[in-house]
């Protein structure tokens, strides 16, 4: 027995000093980056036994960024159901009356709304007494809480709403002319704005468009030089009017014979029948959310699974309400984060790297979700982490002065490790903070 006990001993003294070896390469790693080290929070475990590994500022809230995409669409996932469809219907009652019900489906277009007034048609409607919108899927907030004021020009950072059409996106032509001249401006779908064009012909493509807001948001300022014809896209500022917009066209083009307004109003529970619907799949939008990171379909599906959640219109706090309950399933402890949007864009948001590594290894024998998320190559990743091959699938988030990534590493030794790295130094390069996560990440890949 006593010879037992000195085995035991000195493995567990021998397994103490291999940890702390292996910790000591990541310790080394992060000092010799230059970082502060306090600006850095990790935590690694391993999924089979949930044991932690190796930890840095493990309890410190930190702004997760695009990380916090895998688990507000989980979350989502589990409250919509995979089979999940974006459905725009659209209804006619007993008084020949029009009901648009929308989806808020992120993947409409202006075609799929030629389609349903095309069948109108063809089912003989051409004469409507009204046309309402049921637009209750979602409130009024257009954007998420603390995203920034000078983004709003940011295509990766357009609004959402019940109005979703067309990505929210408008599409700008900026096309040369003769050399030292004015260029030439104009949109692909008519919209309302002004564009102060001091873009002239020259050698080189360097546009820059801005706007005052507080002013006229529909007045953009075009500035910079055009060699060869761009294409720019910019949020449309005001989605409601757009989706008019483009409904009236559909209408004119059909010939309907409808001059009226468009009203909002709930659909009836009685006496109305389908005309026509449109439809498109949640899955549809799992790809672009975590390995294109898109930011329009993650707060859209967010919201959508917290309308669902309470059987009513969606709003941030029904999302969140949403998210808690499913934290409270997976019986993981909410009480050190804040969550504030579906896509880590605002940096209100708040998580610790010791929650996001606990919620990967719940999450860690759902292969399709481990599965989904980017390997090396693909996505976010497409010049990354190209040195582990298949052996991590991980998500990355990016703000200005923060770096983020999160996901599982198969290391050389064929154990799997969930784990969260925040680098939050406004100080260093955003290629130095990323150059950070990849070092330690090979640490963990061959020394664990």
């Amino acid at each position: 027995m006593k010879k037992l006990l000195n085995i035991l001993f000195i493995l567990s003294i021998s397994l103490l000093i291999q940890n702390a070896a292996r910790a000591g390469a990541i310790d080394k790693t992060i000092a010799q980056s230059g970082i502060n080290k306090e600006a850095v929070s990790v935590s690694v475990k391993d999924i089979n036994t949930g044991k932690t590994v190796y930890k840095l500022n493990e309890k410190k809230p930190s702004m997760p960024a695009s990380t916090l995409k895998p688990l507000t669409l989980a979350a989502s996932l589990d409250t919509l159901g995979k089979n999940y469809k974006f459905s725009t219907k659209l209804y006619k009652n007993t008084n020949n009356e029009l009901f648009l019900v929308l989806s808020a489906d992120p993947f409409l277009s202006s075609s799929d709304l030629k389609y349903l007034i095309k069948t109108a048609k063809d089912k003989k409607i051409l004469s409507p007494k009204n046309i309402y919108i049921d637009d209750y899927i979602f409130d009024n907030r257009e954007w998420g809480e603390g995203w920034q004021w000078d983004d709003d020009l940011n295509p990766l950072m357009p609004k959402f709403s019940s109005y979703n059409l067309d990505s929210n996106l408008l599409n700008i032509i900026i096309s040369p002319t003769t050399k030292g001249a004015p260029a030439s401006i104009y949109v692909t779908k008519f919209y309302p704005t002004t564009f102060m064009n001091l873009i002239t012909t020259g050698t080189v493509n360097n546009i820059k468009l801005s706007r005052n807001n507080h002013i006229s948001p529909d007045i953009i300022n075009a500035e910079g030089t055009v060699k060869e014809q761009e294409t720019v896209q910019i949020p449309i500022n005001h989605p409601k009017r757009y989706f008019i917009l483009r409904l009236e066209e559909a209408i004119r083009e059909e010939k309907m014979d409808y001059y009226g307004s468009f009203t909002q109003k709930k659909l009836p529970a009685s006496n109305v029948y389908l005309v026509a619907q449109v439809d498109h799949p949640l899955n549809s939008a799992i790809s672009l959310i975590l390995k294109d990171s898109n930011n329009f379909m993650a707060e859209t599906v967010f919201k959508a699974a917290g309308a669902k959640f309470v059987n009513n219109t969606g709003s941030l706090d029904n999302s969140v309400k949403m998210l808690k309950a499913y934290l409270k399933k997976l019986d993981i402890d909410a009480s050190d984060i804040k969550i504030v949007d579906g896509s880590g864009v605002s940096k209100n948001n708040l998580v610790t790297a010791e929650f996001m590594s606990e919620f990967l290894v719940k999450k860690a024998a759902d292969k399709d979700f481990v599965n989904s998320l980017p390997t090396a190559g693909e996505g976010t990743l497409k010049n990354r982490m190209l040195y582990f091959k298949d052996n991590i699938h991980t998500k990355t988030g990016t703000l200005s002065d923060v770096s983020s990534i999160a996901g599982y590493l198969t290391s050389r030794s064929g154990k799997t490790y969930a784990f969260d790295i925040m680098i939050n130094d406004p100080k260093t390069k955003l290629s130095d903070k990323k150059s950070l996560e990849e070092y330690i990440l090979r640490d963990i890949y061959t020394k664990y």
